[in-house]
């Protein structure tokens, strides 16, 4: 069995859900075919949560009919016969009428937010699966709330989905086709909950893990990995194949196509993931696995992450002393708020984040065995993967080459074979990737 995820623009048209049913009775494999919300449609609902946090009913009320105008047009083209069209505006009806019901629930709280940025998910696989049986196919709907579950931490739970999923799969062995959500979930509570942005890519992964698929198969608009940033950088290209570990540390450092949690589960079930182009479904796309053949390619792709805030910690007492280190990251530990990078001399130590949300209360606690300089904001991780080995002298020479004449904050180099970073200034990351593109590839 394979596992499809197709994205909000895959299934943001009428014309594209037909072109992803035409996609996934191609073969005889058994598929199950995970969807996100049609495109536009999460950030309508956010937009309609904002409304009603800030008591603007009216408002809130008035996005909710645009957007149901938008699905009722949708449904009209996506159908081909009456009876198609009368169960699809079913759906829209009774969704919206949902949606409608939260507008008026005084106060919006949490629990009703995530229910109603739920409801994308709920109408795009709804729609296509009322849309299979239209056309004849064997397939039935199988709703992710029924075995998708994360825990107190919002960690996805995978034993838990493995065994819930084999159930809700049993009384369905005939079907060829098994449509679900992504990105939505629930919670210890049992409440609607979700993976937060861009959790499709990890339902599926999950999904694939959980059944030991033979491949988990990622569908978006472009052909597949690039080896930097095509909105940036001229003249890349797609990777035909990358390691897990690689794919990992390029989707945690920027690569937009493939969410950063999704390689995880695949990875601890030795699941492949293919990443295909709904455009061009005949392009080869990226095959990440356990081992791949291209294994004399040095550098693979780059990447970049946005937005990073740099800390330098300063302290006499490091000299010869244990227990410092842990002492600093005792303190993220306890706000959760993970390192990207790390650099160490003798008394100093630097290190960036991501997430400055609880900055001031771990510099607070910092401060009180540390001497702290002002953080250093908007900054960039620039990411090189490849194969950097020690059997492969001079890598570090070509990367610091080649960013000649770009400053340089924090080179991270060694941790693994797959990674080089360097901390930049945000204003030269565009200049340090063509940088990179030309002098590497």
């Amino acid at each position: 069995m394979h596992v499809w995820k197709f994205g909000g623009t895959s299934v943001g048209k009428p014309e594209r859900m037909h072109s992803i049913r035409n996609l996934v009775t191609g073969d005889s494999t058994r598929k199950i075919i995970v969807l996100s919300a049609l495109s536009g449609t999460t950030n309508a609902l956010l937009s309609i949560a904002e409304s009603l946090k800030a008591n603007q009913v009216d408002e809130a009320a008035e996005k909710v009919e645009h957007l149901k105008a938008h699905y009722d047009s949708f449904v009209r083209e996506l159908y081909k016969t009456s009876e198609g069209l009368a169960k699809g505006q079913q759906i829209i009806e009774n969704e919206f009428s949902f949606i409608r019901s939260l507008v008026r629930i005084r106060p919006f709280t949490l629990k009703q937010d995530k229910e109603l940025v739920a409801e994308g998910e709920l109408l795009s696989t709804q729609m296509f699966q009322a849309y299979l049986d239209e056309q004849g196919e064997k397939s039935v709907l199988l709703p992710a709330l029924e075995f998708m579950r994360i825990d107190a931490d919002g960690e996805p739970e995978l034993d838990v989905i493995e065994q819930k999923l084999r159930e809700v799969l049993k009384p369905h062995i005939d079907k060829q086709l098994i449509v679900t959500q992504g990105f939505i979930c629930r919670n210890p509570r049992g409440e609607v909950d979700n993976l937060k942005r861009g959790g499709s890519d990890y339902t599926a992964s999950l999904v694939g893990g959980a059944i030991r698929a033979e491949e988990i198969q990622i569908w978006t608009d472009i052909d597949g990995m690039h080896n930097n940033d095509p909105r940036i950088v001229k003249n890349t290209f797609p990777i035909r194949e990358l390691t897990f570990d690689e794919a990992a540390e390029l989707a945690y450092f920027g690569a937009k196509i493939l969410h950063p949690s999704t390689i995880t589960p695949a990875k601890m079930r030795g699941v492949p993931v293919r990443l295909k182009n709904t455009i061009d479904p005949q392009a080869p796309g990226t095959l990440i696995a356990d081992k791949v053949t291209e294994t004399g390619t040095v550098f693979k792709a780059v990447a970049a992450k946005d937005n990073i805030t740099a800390l330098y910690i300063h302290s006499t007492r490091m000299l010869n002393a244990y227990g410092f280190l842990r002492r600093i990251f005792e303190i993220f530990e306890k706000y959760k708020t993970p390192v990207d990078m790390l650099a160490t001399s003798e008394v100093s130590v630097s290190v960036t984040i991501d997430n400055t949300d609880n900055l001031a209360a771990i510099q607070a606690e910092l401060g009180q065995f540390c001497d702290l300089e002002e953080p250093d904001y908007d900054q960039s991780i620039v990411c090189i993967v490849g194969n950097f080995s020690a059997d492969h002298p001079g890598i570090a020479l070509r990367v610091l080459k080649a960013m000649e004449g770009i400053p340089i904050r924090m080179i991270s180099y060694g941790g693994t074979e797959n990674n080089i970073s360097l901390l930049i200034l945000g204003k030269h990351k565009a200049e340090a990737l063509n940088a990179l593109n030309e002098g590497l590839f």
